[in-house]
């Protein structure tokens, strides 16, 4: 496998300084042959599309969640996710999607990375210690975006079945979503994001409170919306303060009510055991 992508660059350092356990649980994987092009049918050459995937140990098959990072790229920020999916009892595949690429657009980074996220669903349902019926999708920013154009109605969430059973987007920009979803959805913003607007989310779920569930009309799915007064974008990510255009900063208590809300929706949408028998 040629090393060509961010991932496999930042792994590489990570077991260099032995951060990277050596055991089948947590691995970098080739989810396939190319990735996705920004403009399907692309005959553009790409590098293979690369995965860092960890799984409970056990021998049972386990819920799963792919993961798409945010336009900057693949960073610690996915493996601490994933790293958190698998002590949660699932199984988690972190999407390089874009590579070495980086092509931060509103709807057409986003729309290579859905399509990546469908290769992603294919190569767990591959895998024999994978539930293929209880997989999620989650990303964050860019990718979050990707998650809600990966379970639009009438868009390609009917090319691999069974498809993606629920969806996590982190601070999502909403406006670019049509919201018609077939999966259940949560969605989590912070109120100090000038990038994924909150009321762009608001309208999204058809809801104007802070906190609250609506039922989509068209499609009968739930969108769950989660707002955090002083949050900024990438409030998630432990980081000093940072303003590269967008002001972020982490925000422990929103995180850490974030992760709680997550895991619960995961456990509800997926099923409440987290292991199932082969």
């Amino acid at each position: 496998m040629r090393i060509t992508s961010a991932l496999a660059s930042y792994l590489l350092s990570l077991a260099i300084l032995g951060g990277v356990p050596g055991a089948y649980a947590d691995e970098l994987v080739e989810i396939a042959p190319h990735r996705a092009a920004v403009w399907p049918g692309s005959s553009e050459a790409t590098p293979p599309l690369l995965g860092f995937l960890t799984r409970p140990n056990g021998p049972d098959r386990f819920p799963a969640v792919v993961l798409l990072h945010g336009c900057t790229g693949f960073s610690g920020h996915d493996t601490e996710a994933a790293a958190t999916l698998k002590s949660w009892g699932y199984v988690a595949l972190a999407v390089d999607s874009l590579g070495d690429a980086n092509m931060c657009s509103a709807r057409g980074g986003a729309a290579a990375e859905a399509f990546d996220a469908y290769a992603g669903l294919r190569y767990l349902t591959a895998q024999n210690f994978v539930s293929s019926s209880r997989i999620a999708i989650m990303g964050y920013s860019m990718g979050a975006l990707a998650a809600l154009i990966a379970v639009e109605n009438g868009w390609i969430e009917h090319a691999v079945q069974p498809g993606f059973r629920a969806v996590v987007a982190y601070y999502p920009r909403c406006q670019y979503s049509s919201g018609v979803l077939t999966a259940p959805a949560l969605i989590l913003i912070g109120e100090r994001d000038d990038s994924a607007l909150a009321n762009s989310c608001r309208q999204l779920a058809a809801h104007e409170s802070d906190i609250g569930i609506t039922r989509n009309a068209e499609s009968g799915t739930s969108i769950k919306l989660v707002s955090y007064p002083e949050a900024t974008p990438g409030f998630d990510v432990r980081s000093p303060p940072r303003n590269q255009g967008l002001f972020e900063q982490y925000d422990e208590a929103a995180a850490r009510d974030a992760a709680t809300r997550v895991r619960a929706f995961l456990d509800k949408e997926l099923g409440d055991e987290v292991a199932y028998p082969r």
